[in-house]
């Protein structure tokens, strides 16, 4: 699942290449990755110009010079290309948004969505989501990991507590910091809470640089989106040599999660 840095990358792109351009066609070939019946999606989308391109959390916000927005969450196997019909992927397109000759296709969205929402529907979606991990600072980070007493795997990936970390990067910023992800957030000292809010953004804006991890180009040529995959700490590194100590990547379960760490130098 696309997190931070992969929906990051996404908007910058996107932002550039839509912002100011007019949907001149919209195609819904699956009905339940929207919200609304598919004829009044459709007009009320068609027609409209994408005034910016933002992201909150995992999600992208499309918004329109109507007022509403479009929210998307590509969960599970969603993805997007922005090209035209001869450069598309030979996949199911759930839903098309076309600019002129370009086309925006929204691919795998079976569990993800495309949502049409008014200024206060989207609000009201957004509305219990943690803070920005990019935005937040020391002490609010130190106030907000004092409330929490589940093991810090759970607590990452937990977006009322801070938006936007899934598996992957949750594995990335603990290993950083030297921390077993199934280590419990209440026995962190103070140092230890400095350490993880120190990992954070350095391994955030890093994956961003690369390119993130989702392997799937989002435009024809793209050659970056997905090199993060081989500049990972742990994750999904399960049996390869760590990279402080040499010591394997083991694969546990936290939190019913999947998480990887080197069992020598990440304190339980």
């Amino acid at each position: 699942m696309p997190e931070l840095p992969e929906m990051e990358r996404y908007r910058n792109i996107l932002g550039k290449n839509l912002t100011g351009k007019i949907i001149t066609g919209v195609e819904v070939n699956r009905e339940k990755s929207i919200n609304i019946p598919v004829q009044e999606f459709i007009d009320q989308v068609a027609n409209r110009t994408v005034v910016a391109v933002k992201r909150r959390a995992k999600h992208l916000i499309f918004e329109l010079d109507s007022g509403n927005s479009l929210l998307l969450h590509l969960m599970l196997g969603g993805w997007m290309f922005l090209g035209n019909e001869e450069e598309s992927p030979d996949r199911t397109k759930q839903v098309i948004l076309s600019f002129g000759e370009v086309n925006l296709y929204f691919i795998g969205l079976r569990l993800g969505y495309l949502h049409l929402l008014e200024p206060g529907q989207l609000q009201e979606k957004l509305a219990g989501y943690g803070p920005e991990p990019l935005a937040i600072g020391l002490d609010e980070f130190k106030a907000r990991i004092r409330m929490k007493k589940g093991t810090l795997k759970s607590l990452f990936v937990d977006q009322s507590f801070i938006a936007g970390i899934g598996n992957c990067y949750s594995d990335e910023i603990c290993f950083k910091a030297r921390l077993n992800t199934a280590k419990k957030s209440a026995s962190l000292t103070e140092t230890q809470v400095t350490s993880l809010f120190s990992a954070m953004k350095p391994v955030l804006l890093n994956a961003l640089e690369i390119g993130g991890y989702m392997d799937d180009p989002l435009f024809p040529g793209d050659t970056k989106t997905g090199q993060y995959n081989d500049h990972t700490l742990v994750y999904d590194r399960e049996n390869q040599p760590c990279k402080r100590c040499g010591t394997a990547i083991t694969k546990i379960k936290v939190s019913s999660k999947k998480s990887f760490v080197c069992p020598n130098c990440q304190e339980d």
